[in-house]
């Protein structure tokens, strides 16, 4: 068999992602947890039916990591043969791609992000958020 030659490629460097200025993270957060606390909690965060053994959702917050804006919900485990008594999951993630526009990405079963929408305001993104399932625990 013959061996298949090492060659070089160029490959470009990836541009730096954008700052996110402090004053869009605190409306971005502002709005956000507005969102979490008038929807998203009455609407999935609900007690659990006696003897239920199955997860089911306690809280839902949100959180910054760099350049990205997560909706996380946080599960309690109450079988017992769990490994732990509570995990959390990321649902929704807003990228900030800069002039306060962001990509709105859910999170796939298989751990993997999916971008959905790209280049959007903040309130097209929150109402996207509210209104499909995808970007919902």
């Amino acid at each position: 068999m013959a061996k298949t030659q090492k060659r070089w490629v160029y490959s470009p460097p990836r541009r730096p992602k954008p700052k996110v200025p402090e004053a869009v993270k605190l409306e971005v957060a502002t709005q956000a947890n507005e969102l979490v606390e008038s929807f998203l909690k009455p609407t999935f965060v609900k007690p659990p039916r006696k003897n239920w053994k199955f997860n089911y959702i306690i809280d839902i917050y949100t959180k910054w990591y760099r350049s990205y804006f997560y909706f996380c919900s946080k599960y309690a485990c109450p079988s017992p043969n769990a490994l732990s008594p509570f995990f959390e999951r990321k649902f929704a993630r807003l990228e900030y791609v800069g002039n306060r526009r962001f990509n709105l990405s859910f999170m796939r079963y298989t751990g993997e992000w999916v971008q959905v929408y790209a280049d959007m305001t903040l309130g097209k993104c929150l109402d996207s958020i509210r209104q499909d399932s995808w970007f919902q625990p």
